[in-house]
């Protein structure tokens, strides 16, 4: 009798690959982007001593309002050079009733990197005078001009990126962790105390925010240094930022204190602000995580936004807000001065990426999508 071979079947279908939250948020080319982009920024804003030719108060009042100074590559012949510039000085027309800058061609100036110039201390602990690049007095190099006082629009940037990227980060470390707790203990508890704590938080959510902000920024003291009033508008924001967060947590968290985990800690005997911290309070962890991602966007309009209508970080510290204050007081000139918008270009920038980058995390940390490929 002939025994007929078993028949294998080979397993079809598509391997399913489980990978990390972190590796599926990379894997996506628009949160890579957001994410790289971020990075860049950020760490432009701290090395921003370093980075810059010129500190956040360094001015030349003979160059008041210079446009970007020309950098160039080649020589009269059409030769080929390392890049350099030509100092300029400041003429009146009489036709045009303006301030001109003309460029002095008796000498070039060649763009040197790594130059040693103004004292600084970096992080604000690490003393150097290195700067990435830089020129020869008397000549100056300012990529994005100068404002009315003369200083340097590009080093400006990254120090503005300093107060305006900084706050958003600063305004979560104390507004969510209030939320969360509020939130969770409002939640857990339930009856009476849900029914106090929530009305108090939806009258912190009824204030008008931004006029809040306005009001209490108007009434500061003119001495305040711009670290006291960055603190200050820092504690603003966060003082009417957590009343949304702790409202959210507080609908989760209603329905987690029913499930059998917590339900279990407490037949164990675990106190009830153990069970909170510790069991309830992480499950909300997704979530607080993707909210940290889309609340920081706000943190910096509102900074900016105080800035730009001068109730914000004041002169001469700098922010983006401020700096684009000063594109609109010169509102007719931006055609000819297309640079002084950059620091609507860059709030611009943070924003979006933080958005794509908190949209693509809230699709990775959704529990439906985990362990998909």
């Amino acid at each position: 009798m002939i025994q007929e071979a078993p028949v294998q079947i080979k397993p079809t279908g598509v391997r399913r690959i489980h990978r990390s939250p972190w590796e599926r948020l990379w894997a996506d080319r628009l949160a890579q982007l957001g994410l790289i982009i971020l990075a860049l920024l950020y760490a432009g804003a701290a090395a921003a001593d370093m980075l810059t030719p010129y500190s956040m108060t360094y001015n030349d009042p003979a160059l008041a309002n210079a446009p970007p100074t020309v950098v160039y590559t080649q020589d009269e012949n059409g030769a080929w050079r390392w890049p350099y510039v030509r100092a300029v000085e400041r003429k009146f027309d009489s036709q045009s009733y303006r301030q001109i800058y003309i460029e002095k061609p008796d000498r070039n100036f060649g763009i040197k990197f790594f130059v040693h110039g103004e004292q600084y201390r970096l992080l604000g602990v690490i003393p150097g005078n290195l700067h990435l690049f830089g020129v020869d007095a008397p000549a100056r190099i300012f990529l994005l001009g100068t404002d009315v006082n003369g200083r340097d629009n590009f080093s400006r940037l990254f120090f503005g990126a300093q107060k305006s990227l900084t706050i958003g980060f600063l305004g979560l470390f104390v507004a969510f962790p209030i939320g969360i707790i509020y939130g969770g203990i409002s939640g857990y508890f339930g009856g009476i105390t849900d029914n106090i704590m929530m009305r108090i938080a939806e009258a912190i959510m009824s204030i008008p925010s931004f006029y809040l902000l306005i009001g209490m920024a108007a009434v500061l003291p003119p001495g305040m240094s711009g670290s006291q009033r960055f603190a200050l508008i820092t504690i603003i924001l966060s003082f009417i930022g957590w009343a949304g967060l702790a409202r959210i947590i507080r609908g989760m968290v209603l329905s987690v204190r029913e499930e059998e985990f917590v339900i279990a800690a407490q037949a164990a005997g675990a106190s009830e602000w153990r069970t909170i911290i510790k069991h309830v309070i992480p499950q909300t962890a997704s979530f607080v995580i993707v909210a940290a991602t889309l609340q920081v966007p706000g943190f910096i309009l509102a900074e900016s936004g105080l800035s730009f209508i001068g109730l914000g970080i004041q002169q001469p510290d700098a922010s983006w807000g401020n700096m684009l204050k000063y594109a609109q007081d010169n509102v007719n000139d931006l055609l000819n001065q297309p640079w002084l918008i950059a620091p609507g270009v860059l709030i611009f920038l943070t924003i979006l990426c933080f958005n794509m980058v908190g949209d693509v995390l809230r699709d990775v940390l959704d529990p439906k999508a985990q362990g998909t490929i």
